[in-house]
């Protein structure tokens, strides 16, 4: 008969398993959790395993995991009601034979059930136990020393103190006291380690403090301490062997005796790691007055030796837990939400953060499960887990929680032997504060520029309407006076192109792209942008030259905005020397290394050229080096030469050099959707 285990969290399904199986072949067992303990209390007598799960979340894909851990060859059928292909390739992946859905078909049961238990083991021991040993004749009871198995008895009892060093040296002075029959004992220690990256001050280093004491006042030894280098811890440090009261060293030297006497001791035995000196033991003789032996003491010695082990351990435990204990404080105390999943899925950590970004109804206090992780959350932290790759960083939003999203971080924590990574780190930070912040900055910015702009437009726009304010307080007397008409008329025409010049200038700057465009050629184009920029400067004797290639030049560009553009430049190059108002513009093609040709545009002034400062910052808004104006020429120039997919450039300015501005223009439609439709063709 073959025994079916049938795990499932109510008894629909193994109630129809039973009754779709023959029960003189079959014999059902029904759980509804099996923990991996009582998994391996059953897993001799099981010859196949029916699980109820939906494959809809991780949950089942950990109870596979832990079949597989403890019934690694036995046959896995799985019914769900749900599936998701993802989380049923991961249950073939870890050895499900089938996944049927419900309901229980029973010729497809027994027939899949005929087949994998045909091809198993024949039933039987799954294993073969390992060989028994020789069957020897038991040794002589009275060669047994009934004493010896009894020290050995009494010793084993200190390894139920081995992470307190203070209980377990204590435990080990009352077994001497007990074996021997010693009245008065002590144990000195060095210092433990300090912590990571720290080391302890030299006279610290070279001290031994009690630790344990039997028989001896606790105020003598609080300020009794040795030394590694002179009396009873200077020997016993540079020697390594044990010291007796009466020996020649100990007569010689009257620290010692000193030392002796306060401790009431005859005998101090080192306590080694292997490696160093960790302590030293004192005690006194028998209360007996017998001497110890040799061979007592010798046993003794080899028996501190495990205790000094012991004892060196108990530090690092203790330095180990006093690290993770301020790690633990460390992301308790942290901001973000920080979780700990360990290789099996098990949450080593959680701090308070996370369990508020992940909230669970009457869940107990202090404690955080892998599932009260989201499904989107916990396939990614179990993808690094089986690769061991970091996955990027994504944004969350709870479904529960509109406004809040979160960034979520996971990362592999992996030794440097280890194939697979130990655990995961998820990291979970809120944005909403990030978010806030950033908005309140950029409003803050646009504010500034807002208060920017009104001043630098208050200014310009003042500017502009004085003359025209004082012409009109002085209307009414002076209509008749010829001159004041003509200097009224100047004012007015004065007045009217600066604050055209500042409208053509925010127009631009608001436009995002190129109106119509159409074909111009760069020569007509800069002879109109020439006569614009002469309507704002005042002299009279300007100069243009021009050089051009002998190929025609055109471009294809939106003709009002881009004339303004290089009106602005040759303004710019009117204005940098107010002698000779001469501009050179040069003209060519040019072809770059994708294979794109552009039409390369520059102008020239006759002045000084540009400082550094200037040249790296002559197109950004209200820049200026003159006292008159808003200082949007270039920036506007900047941004209509990017509307038609161009670059404006100014070289590194050299001393005393003329200034220069490089523009370079596509040649062919800036936008393809607006460039003229070609004719059919016929």
């Amino acid at each position: 008969m073959r025994t079916i285990l049938v795990i499932a969290p109510n008894p629909a399904l193994p109630a129809a398993v039973r009754q779709a199986l023959a029960p003189e072949r079959y014999r059902v067992i029904e759980h509804t959790d099996l923990r991996e303990d009582e998994l391996r209390l059953t897993a001799s007598a099981v010859d196949a395993c029916v699980l109820d799960a939906d494959l809809t979340s991780i949950e089942p894909i950990r109870q596979v995991e832990r079949l597989r851990r403890v019934l690694p060859q036995c046959p896995i059928i799985l019914y769900a009601s749900d599936t998701q292909w993802s989380w049923e390739e991961e249950a073939y992946l870890l050895g499900v034979n089938h996944i049927l859905s419900k309901p229980v078909r029973a010729r497809l049961l027994n027939s899949l059930l005929e087949g994998l238990l045909s091809a198993a083991a024949p039933p039987g021991p799954r294993a073969a136990g390992p060989p028994r040993p020789e069957t020897r004749t038991a040794p002589d009871p009275d060669r047994i020393s009934t004493r010896t198995l009894e020290t050995l008895r009494s010793y084993s009892s200190i390894l139920s103190h081995t992470l307190c060093a203070e209980a377990m040296l204590r435990e080990f002075l009352l077994l001497l006291r007990e074996i021997i029959g010693v009245n008065r004992a002590a144990i000195f220690l060095r210092e433990p380690p300090g912590e990571a990256g720290d080391s302890l001050p030299p006279l610290a280093a070279r001290r031994l403090h009690s630790a344990c004491a039997i028989g001896l006042a606790p105020g003598l030894l609080r300020h009794l301490e040795l030394s590694l280098e002179t009396g009873i811890g200077g020997y016993l440090f540079r020697s390594g062997r044990l010291l007796r009261r009466d020996s020649a060293e100990a007569a010689e030297d009257p620290q010692m005796r000193r030392e002796f006497d306060v401790l009431g001791a005859q005998v101090a035995i080192p306590i080694l790691d292997r490696e160093t000196l960790v302590g030293v033991t004192a005690f006194d003789g028998r209360v007996t007055g017998e001497p110890v032996s040799n061979e007592e003491l010798a046993l003794i010695f080899h028996l501190l030796e495990p205790l000094g082990l012991a004892v060196k351990n108990i530090w690092l435990h203790d330095k180990v837990a006093a690290g993770h204990e301020m790690m633990f404080d460390i992301l308790r105390q942290l901001k973000s939400g920080c979780v700990v999943v360990g290789s099996d899925l098990t949450v080593l950590h959680a701090n308070d953060m996370a369990r508020l970004c992940f909230p669970r109804p009457n869940r107990p206090a202090g404690s955080f499960d892998f599932n009260d992780l989201p499904q989107v959350i916990g396939s990614k932290v179990f993808e690094v887990l089986k690769t061991g790759k970091p996955v990027a960083d994504f944004h969350y939003q709870p479904v529960a929680a509109p406004g809040q999203h979160y960034q979520i971080t996971i990362t592999p924590f992996r030794r440097d032997d280890a194939a697979a990574p130990t655990a995961a780190l998820l990291v979970v930070e809120d944005c909403a504060p990030a978010d806030r912040i950033r908005h309140l900055e950029i409003e803050t910015a646009n504010l500034r520029l807002v208060q920017h702009m009104a001043e630098r437009l208050a200014h310009e726009i003042g500017n502009a309407v004085v003359p025209i304010s004082t012409h009109q307080q002085l209307f009414k007397e002076r209509i008749g006076n010829v001159e004041f008409q003509q200097s009224l008329a100047a004012a007015m025409e004065e007045g009217v192109k600066r604050v055209s010049r500042l409208v053509d200038q925010m127009r631009f700057l608001a436009r995002e792209r190129a109106a119509q465009m159409e074909s111009v050629p760069v020569k007509q184009l800069i002879e109109e942008a020439f006569r614009e920029a002469r309507a704002y400067h005042p002299s009279t004797t300007v100069l243009l030259q021009f050089e051009s290639s002998d190929e025609p030049l055109s471009v294809s560009c939106d003709r009002q905005g881009l004339q303004h553009a290089f009106a602005e430049i040759i303004l710019n190059a009117l204005q940098a020397n107010t002698q000779s108002c001469q501009v050179h513009v040069r003209a060519r093609t040019e072809t770059d290394s994708s294979g794109s040709r552009w039409a390369q545009i520059e102008v020239q002034d006759s002045g000084a050229g540009f400082s550094p400062e200037a040249a790296g910052k002559a197109s950004e808004p209200f820049f200026t080096t003159r006292k008159v104006g808003l200082g949007l020429g270039l920036a506007v120039t900047h941004k209509i030469i990017q509307t038609h997919s161009g670059k404006m450039e100014i070289p590194t300015p050299r001393l005393g050099s003329p200034g220069l501005v490089r523009v370079s223009l596509p040649l062919g439609p800036a936008d393809p959707a607006s460039a003229p439709a070609k004719p059919a063709a016929n």
